[in-house]
């Protein structure tokens, strides 16, 4: 079976990856005052040059940058939509002494949208170093699930005064506020987009569902409903673009905060969003078995996310082959391919691992996939 020529590539990524201490040093002197924003934009320059390379050295031939200009995977791209307020998230202490990001208020105060080209002068530079230092590789640009506007207010969290009625003219609007961003990557020169949904994996976690009935949503009803909002998206987006969503369920310092089987959403998910790819995280029992995957039509991708982005002990080859052929008795081994679970820095903090331990995890995912995919 041959190598994929075009994205999502048999070993991919999700994107983000951990920022070098000189870059963090950068940010907290330009919090103080102490750095002007060009100067840190120089600083974030030198460092995205940096981890291009590594991840063409390393194999890879979908390449990011790193998310190294955010602070957070999802608030430094939703702020800048017209009509949406974000509060910063705070860190909370759990019971078992371990850290976890409580979420951020996510808030839609007026008519949502498109204000600025959010992405296209970062990812403008990314195309120049991948074309100087990566010929060859293709750039990815990655962004927050537009569902991310709905899912962590619901309606409470949505201005009655802007959206008295949230069908159709809510999801009309952010549909079209994302399509205005996909054409302006588009023109950039952008053909690989992946946006990270958090929300539809919470639906398999039984607090998360619970929750959601709280505030008045139907857990079981909001995953069809999710599918016509992203499928407004993906009837707008440029002709050419591969459209993927990566499946989280938390990545705050090497925690989670949902868990459960893919089966609540796996329909929705696979088979009524018209989506080209999906990332599912598969790194430990909390996903669930692969039984879902039934529901992946022809022409479709599901990249399995089996080696962990939260600790650092290298996963074995052979068992890594042997949950690829788990996963193939329930979906085609041609429309499968391979990579870490999640990204290894989803805000500035990062995960809680060595940068060589991610270096021999992205080495590892393209080996694999090497002989699996020959």
């Amino acid at each position: 079976m041959s190598a994929r020529t075009e994205p999502p590539f048999r070993a991919d990524h999700v994107g983000s990856f951990l920022r070098p201490p000189y870059l963090l040093e950068a940010r907290e002197r330009k919090a103080r005052g102490e750095l002007s924003a060009a100067q840190l934009r120089e600083v974030e320059d030198r460092a995205i040059t940096e981890v291009v390379q590594f991840q063409r050295d390393a194999g890879l031939q979908a390449i990011t940058d790193g998310e190294f200009r955010r602070t957070y995977f999802h608030i430094d791209f939703l702020e800048q939509l017209a009509g949406v307020k974000t509060d910063v998230p705070v860190t909370v202490k759990k019971a078992d002494g371990s850290e976890e990001l409580a979420p951020p208020v996510i808030r839609v105060i007026d008519k949502v949208r498109h204000a600025v080209d959010i992405q296209r002068a970062d990812f403008e530079y990314l195309r120049a170093q991948v074309e100087r230092h990566a010929p060859g590789c293709t750039p990815k640009v990655t962004i927050p699930s537009p569902t991310m506007l709905h899912f962590r207010g619901g309606r409470a969290g949505i201005s009655r005064e802007a959206y008295p009625e949230l069908e159709p003219d809510f999801y009309d609007d952010v549909a079209r506020a994302y399509a205005e961003e996909l054409r302006a990557l588009h023109a950039a020169g952008c053909r690989y987009v992946q946006m990270d949904d958090t929300n539809l994996a919470y639906l398999c976690d039984e607090k998360m569902r619970a929750a959601a009935r709280q505030r008045g949503d139907d857990p079981d009803e909001l995953p069809h409903r999710y599918a016509r909002f992203i499928n407004k998206v993906v009837a707008l987006k440029p002709a050419g673009m591969t459209l993927a969503m990566h499946l989280c369920r938390g990545n705050f310092k090497s925690t989670y905060a949902a868990q459960g089987n893919y089966e609540p959403v796996a329909e929705a998910l696979l088979r009524e969003m018209d989506l080209d790819a999906y990332f599912m995280e598969y790194d430990d029992d909390r996903s669930g078995d692969f039984r879902p995957l039934r529901f992946l039509p022809r022409g479709k991708i599901v990249v399995l996310g089996l080696v962990t982005t939260k600790f650092g002990q290298l996963e074995k080859k052979d068992e890594l082959r042997r949950r690829i052929d788990e996963a193939a008795r329930h979906a085609p081994l041609e429309q499968l391919c391979l990579s870490p679970q999640c990204g290894f820095s989803s805000t500035v903090h990062g995960n809680n691992i060595a940068i060589e331990d991610q270096r021999r995890k992205l080495e590892l995912v393209v080996e694999v996939a090497r002989e699996v995919w020959r």
